[in-house]
């Protein structure tokens, strides 16, 4: 990953320092080049910054530049306009230690501060809990409030001074800000103090009170975060162009308005230079036609390298020979199998991406216990009919395996698509106690019926069957049907499953093997698009489904009582099947939280482990699954929301998502493999600290208050750092 920041001087492009990266002057413009490595080579992208205080000449400047510079990288980057206070999840991502805005700009004679300087005196107003922007204020009492976070920096100290209604997490990211500018533009030699308790803290507000007066009267209440509001549910606002123009129509430009939150101006490849050159000025146009905000944010985006955030707002976006997993090609030809490259589970925990990218929290050797929901109460299922699930009924899979010398579970929910709705809040219910049961430590995961995780099928070997309707209860209230029908799929005992359909002829498949059961035989019905190993799984899911003969049958070969037993001869699918898929998927990070006084769900841009808050939930978004990872410090208002979010998360999602896509609950520092592998460099001991909420001795200061909480004391471990 590389970075380049210019700045805008007298109209021309001039470099600034790297150790000045994140400072923004108020009264300039600047660009950010920006490249990193990908799964397919390269991505770019180039923003251009507008101050609050800029003149429209620079802002003009800034915007014919990052044309010229797109030109010169051949139509390759994805470009953005960003405002002063209003920047993209994508622009604070590169900053992880905060941004800081600077009055005045090189109009004025300001320069970027240099290194060991120390002739400073200023006061800092730091907002935000996952991008800190930290924004030069008047030195005043009169600019503090209780919710938010102070940096006084006086050059050879830095005075951090913590609201008493600002959170952990703000305590914490406002302390690297501090750090970050102890390093970069001090050169380490700065001290650095922290006032969470002015009471405790005399020495440290004296010298506040010499530098800002004595206070008069009471602090401000917090100030609310505007952006929170202003994001709510706004991720996958209505486009207003249909999204098809793309795909026939290269030789024009599109503007795609993500229900003013976003405009994406899209250039075709035949479109004319005079065209692209107007990208930037026509989406500024459209915005103040359209009365929206003059800090909207603009991406310009050229044909064929097209972001994956803008790929995800349409319903349909396939491309060619692109892959997927270990072995998956796809092409717009037609296919009748995607073929399929066993993978090595050894390699699991040793390549946790390889987890996360099959949907394997281990190689599926553990133990496996089940019950069945009955009259609302869990009853064990024998052991010998494990793997068969009927429509009518819920039931619990409780799956155990070791990592690391202890136990992990998961807790399966699977819900028939015939059982009641008492039947699923049992479920769900009964959960929650089995989950209290293991000391809450339990992943717990959602399935509906037919949506089967790659996981669910591997524990039972091979003999996953589901019959559509009916109970496995002793009692049953309607005799089993005389014929059923089971569509078999799957190459190895990892990937089978046996699914009942109607039992007629439209419901076969050439791609498939179907196994037809009757009183007498069972038929074992190979279509001209199977494969040998799928003909070898089918045989085994026989045996669980019928005890009678066995007869195999191959496609055109049927016998006068085959079509008989089915009803008679009828079309069904015969072409070859082009496997439609989402490729290279980019996962998606959302942190949900109601700590501004309303639930709000914020996309995090380039995550890491680090933007986990244990004060919130958040949900990652891999396609296949929705995961809610549940912080320890999370209340339960945002644990109940974020479910019922996820829900409507993929219910408007533009893609047309398929609702009954898994969502499943991890718990901070029970994270498995398939979850962690999304993180880069995850570090499985980061909260395998004695408990946080139990008191503990810190020793890294003797000024520090002993029995602090493990939190407290990321924070209170700056006073070995202090001037005093």
């Amino acid at each position: 990953m590389t970075q380049t920041l210019i700045s805008l001087q007298n109209m021309k492009m001039v470099p600034v320092p790297e150790k000045a990266y994140g400072t923004f002057f108020e009264g300039d413009c600047y660009i950010i080049l920006h490249t990193k490595r990908t799964s397919r080579g390269s991505a770019v992208d180039l923003h251009y910054w507008i101050g609050k205080d800029s003149s429209q000449d620079e802002q003009g400047a800034a915007a014919l530049y990052v044309t010229q510079l797109d030109n010169a990288l051949r139509g390759n980057p994805v470009q953005h306009r960003e405002v002063q206070g209003h920047e993209s999840e994508t622009f604070q991502s590169y900053f992880r230690n905060g941004i800081i805005y600077k009055k005045g700009g090189v109009a004025s004679g300001f320069k970027h501060v240099e290194t060991n300087m120390y002739n400073i005196k200023r006061l800092l107003h730091v907002k935000g809990k996952k991008h800190v922007s930290a924004t030069e204020v008047a030195l005043s009492w009169d600019s503090f409030n209780k919710g938010d976070v102070f940096l006084l920096d006086l050059g050879k100290v830095l005075i951090q001074w913590n609201g008493p209604n600002c959170s952990i997490a703000e305590r914490t990211r406002g302390l690297a800000l501090a750090r970050s500018i102890r390093d970069s533009e001090r050169g380490g030699r700065a001290q650095i103090g922290i006032i969470d308790n002015e009471k405790d803290s005399p020495d440290l507000m004296q010298i506040m009170k010499m530098v800002l007066g004595e206070r008069r009267g009471e602090l401000r209440d917090a100030i609310p975060d505007e952006k929170a509001d202003e994001l709510q549910m706004r991720t996958f606002a209505c486009a207003e162009l249909f999204t098809s123009v793309f795909s026939v129509l290269s030789q024009d430009c599109y503007i795609l308005d993500q229900g003013g939150f976003k405009i994406y101006v899209w250039r075709g490849k035949a479109s004319s230079l005079e065209e692209k050159k107007a990208a930037f000025t026509r989406a500024v146009g459209f915005i103040q036609a359209k009365g929206y905000p003059s800090s909207t944010n603009v991406e310009v985006i050229n044909d064929g390298a097209e972001s994956a955030m803008f790929k995800q707002l349409f319903q349909r976006w396939t491309e060619k020979n692109e892959t997927q997993g270990l072995g998956k090609v796809y092409t717009t030809g037609k296919i009748a199998k995607v073929e399929q490259v066993k993978f090595d589970t050894t390699q699991l925990h040793a390549r946790p991406e390889l987890a996360a990218e099959q949907r394997m929290v281990d190689d599926a050797s553990g133990e496996i216990e089940v019950w069945r929901i009955e009259d609302l109460q869990m009853q064990p299922v024998n052991p010998k009919t494990y793997g068969q699930f009927y429509g009518g009924d819920c039931y619990l899979v409780l799956y155990t395996y070791l990592r690391s010398g202890r136990p992990h579970y998961v807790l399966y929910m699977w819900q028939g698509r015939h059982a009641s709705v008492d039947e699923i809040t049992a479920c769900a219910l009964n959960a929650i106690e089995l989950d209290k049961k293991y000391g809450d430590e339990a992943v717990q995961v959602r399935v509906t019926m037919g949506k089967e995780p790659t996981h669910f099928l591997a524990i039972f070997k091979g003999k996953l069957v589901i019959y559509e309707g009916g109970t496995s209860r002793a009692q049953k209230s309607t005799p089993e049907p005389a014929i059923r029908l089971f569509q078999v799929r799957g190459t190895d005992e990892m990937n089978t499953k046996a699914t009942e359909v109607p039992p007629r002829a439209s419901s076969l498949n050439s791609n498939d093997v179907f196994l037809l059961t009757t009183r007498q035989v069972c038929y074992l019905w190979c279509g001209k698009g199977c494969s040998g190993d799928e003909r070898e799984m089918a045989k085994v899911v026989a045996d669980i489904v019928s005890k009678g003969d066995k007869h195999t049958i191959l496609e055109g070969q049927e016998p006068a009582e085959f079509w008989e037993a089915l009803g008679g001869k009828a079309p069904y699918a015969s072409e070859k099947r082009f496997q439609e898929q989402i490729t290279h998927y980019q996962p998606r990070l959302f942190e949900c939280s109601n700590q501004t006084g309303r639930f709000i769900m914020t996309e995090v841009v380039g995550f890491c482990q680090e933007d986990l808050d244990e004060d919130d939930v958040m949900l990652l978004d891999t396609w296949e699954e929705i995961f809610l990872w549940v912080g320890k410090a999370s209340n339960t208002y945002e644990r109940t929301e974020s479910i019922a979010s996820a829900k409507e998360y993929l219910k408007t999602h533009p893609a047309g998502r398929d609702l009954a896509t898994p969502i499943i609950l991890v718990k901070q520092g029970y994270e498995p493999l398939n979850f962690t592998g999304w993180f880069n460099a995850w570090d499985p001991y980061k909260w395998s600290v004695s408990c946080w909420k139990s008191p503990v001795v810190c020793t890294r200061a003797q000024r520090c208050l002993k029995g602090v909480t493990v939190s407290e004391h990321i924070l209170c471990g700056a006073w070995n750092e202090i001037l005093l």
